[in-house]
């Protein structure tokens, strides 16, 4: 699987949850990189650090609304919901602040420093690439 490698090489680059899924398929959806990263930059940190839904998972939509743009609301809502069930199933959660095991009140918009410590007490790139398996999938 060479682009969840390589989604799970730029969240290790320092890019965030929803940019290094959502930029490791912009190709496959017709978008440069660079815009894919300006787009989904506001979604990492569960929609920008308030630890809402997972940036995996808004990386994930956006590629599955740009890779299915003939799809009517209906038709995306249902295909959305069915890949946010299986991210569901397979992680427990689908909110940052649950999968991370967050403090609530922390939503500062500071990033969080990438440390080996940041990496092994979080979960994030597992579902970079689990985000990315199920965009791929779908």
């Amino acid at each position: 699987m060479e682009r969840v490698q390589k989604a799970k090489d730029l969240f290790l680059q320092g890019y965030n949850c929803a940019q290094s899924v959502a930029i490791a398929l912009a190709d496959t959806v017709g978008m440069s990189e660079e815009d894919m990263k300006a787009l989904s930059n506001p979604f990492g940190g569960g929609f920008c650090r308030l630890r809402e839904v997972c940036g995996a998972v808004s990386g994930m939509l956006m590629i599955l609304g740009l890779k299915h743009k003939e799809m009517d609301k209906l038709a995306m809502y249902k295909l959305g919901q069915q890949a946010i069930k299986e991210f569901e199933e397979t992680c427990g959660s689908y909110l940052c602040r649950d999968l991370i095991k967050a403090d609530a009140n922390d939503n500062s918009p500071v990033p969080s420093k990438r440390t080996e410590q940041y990496y092994a007490k979080r979960p994030c790139l597992e579902l970079v690439a689990i985000a990315t398996e199920i965009a791929i999938k779908y």
